[in-house]
């Protein structure tokens, strides 16, 4: 009789024991945030009203993210354009360390993503989140078929599914590189059957629209496109998209797991398009006018966020892919409208205007309204960050230029600058910043007929004065880090791992024999 009442209180108390550790498991996955990281494209600085007090319009919601969160001032993309800062941002490892040094891809090309190659979103729907990806994407996908021969009965293949993300919906890369669809999943629901090229458009500046008529039959210079797909639904398709997601993610048998949503919009990247509603609004021309609509839409996002109650545990973050398109010089001299704010350039530059972003980060639950950092992060940053926040370690061949700044979203003191970061540029040229006793310096490395640079951001954050004559120490200094950092394909410490590719041609002042 003993030993049955002995063993009805071992089973008691393990079956309490296994109740109780299910309970904790459930918390611990509520007590994890959602994740909304909204990326636009070619917005400056400048360009968030309240990073820019001279700004000639005003973004309120992106404001809202600022006053009720944290404002990171020294933030920076990984590159100045737009695929591989994309890279980047998803994968914690620069891009220069693929096979694409300079440029671009266009909409049709392999996935510059590796399928083992662990992302943001592998990352966080391994440790249980629900992951979607909503807009541009602009890192390669494989189309069935080719231009003259397509079958849009056959799936996408090496795209956002096959890189962590559960949910798609989107196009494949900037409008002017065409097959333009409204993608989800694998298939276009009206597969891009005609054709066309850029129209003029006269609402901005140099630019252009992508809108009917189209026509059936192609020839030289046309790209593909759907006949329903226009320009200007863009940022409203994706907005709308968003938030069902959301809702229906709060009604499904999976509500009780985190989401992760990648927001990539395709604002205000040429073509300038303000909706009629926004135009006469600011007074910075269409420009203007079209990120009074892009705020307009993050706006949507955190109202769908407040009518849920999921305000307090989401993580939101608002960054750029560069900096302004070259269209800011005209712009400021028509109306005074600074898109880089203080900072030298824009895209395509490895000055400051180039890779100096927005990044704003609310997370209530955890982060004190209003708070302001101005130490270096870069946007490679995100995976580690990510990574610590849910406790995991990443293997090392995985986020190989990526450093949490986690300290830093939960208001620690003593918090170690960030160590040093790579720029570069569209053409190939590399740039290194790095603190140095207390001062934060940047080399830009020659290339062409371009000298090196160095300048003091500490004191002269538009680079304005070249301090190469006065401190040739710094600049040798950063040079032999820079050479280390790229030949040891990492940033982060840890073993030395392989580029994708040897030595190449931008690597002027490293010897081919030594790389």
């Amino acid at each position: 009789m003993f030993c049955k009442n002995l063993m009805r209180m071992v089973f008691f108390f393990l079956g309490l024991s296994l109740n109780l550790w299910n309970c904790i498991a459930v918390a611990e996955t509520h007590d994890k945030p959602n994740i909304i990281l909204i990326y636009t494209d070619d917005q400056g600085y400048g360009d968030v009203s309240c990073l820019n007090p001279e700004a000639k319009f005003q973004t309120p919601n992106m404001d809202r993210l600022s006053n009720e969160g944290l404002t990171f001032t020294n933030a920076h993309c990984s590159d100045t354009v737009c695929t591989p800062s994309r890279y980047g941002l998803l994968t914690g490892r620069y891009c220069w360390r693929t096979s694409l040094k300079t440029g671009v891809l266009g909409a049709e090309h392999p996935c510059l993503i590796k399928d083992d190659r662990i992302t943001l979103a592998s990352l966080l729907r391994d440790q249980g989140y629900e992951t979607a990806m909503v807009g541009k994407w602009h890192l390669g996908m494989d189309f069935p078929g080719t231009p003259q021969n397509r079958d849009w009965t056959q799936p996408v293949q090496d795209m956002p599914l096959d890189k962590g993300f559960n949910y798609f919906y989107g196009i494949p890369a900037s409008l002017n590189y065409g097959i333009l669809a409204w993608f989800e999943g694998r298939f276009a629901k009206v597969p891009p059957t005609q054709f066309t090229r850029k129209k003029p458009n006269d609402l901005a500046i140099s630019d252009y629209r992508i809108q009917p008529p189209y026509q059936t039959e192609t020839s030289k210079g046309l790209f593909e496109i759907a006949p329903d797909f226009i320009d200007s639904e863009c940022l409203t398709r994706f907005t709308e998209k968003s938030i069902a997601y959301i809702e229906h993610h709060t009604k499904s048998s999976n509500s009780e797991k985190p989401f992760f949503l990648y927001l990539p919009y395709t604002s205000p990247h040429k073509p300038v398009i303000p909706l009629p509603e926004f135009r006469g609004q600011g007074a910075a021309g269409a420009y203007g006018e079209f990120l009074i609509e892009t705020d307009y839409h993050i706006g949507q996002i955190l109202k769908c966020l407040d009518d849920h109650n999921l305000t307090e545990n989401t993580l939101v973050i608002l960054t750029s892919d560069n900096g302004p398109e070259n269209t800011y010089a005209k712009r400021y001299e028509l109306y005074g409208h600074k898109s880089a704010g203080p900072y030298r350039g824009g895209k395509r530059d490895a000055y400051e205007g180039g890779h100096r972003v927005p990044f704003l980060i609310r997370w209530p639950n955890q982060i004190e309204a209003g708070r302001v950092w101005d130490g270096a992060v870069c946007q490679t940053d995100l995976l580690a960050t990510f990574a610590q926040l849910l406790d995991v370690t990443l293997p090392a061949n995985a986020g190989e230029d990526s450093f949490s700044f986690l300290d830093v979203i939960e208001g620690k003191s003593n918090v170690k600058p960030r160590p040093a970061m790579i720029h570069h540029e569209m053409q190939g040229r590399f740039a290194i910043r790095d603190t140095i006793e207390g001062v934060e310096w940047k080399l830009i490395l020659p290339q062409g007929k371009q000298d090196r640079e160095l300048f003091n951001l500490t004191e002269d954050a538009s680079e304005t004065e070249n301090a190469l004559g006065d401190h040739p120490g710094i600049a040798e200094t950063l040079e032999a880090q820079l050479t280390s950092l790229i030949t040891q394909g990492r940033t982060t410490p840890g073993p030395a791992v392989k580029n994708d590719t040897g030595w190449w041609s931008d690597l002027n002042w490293i010897e081919q024999s030594s790389f």
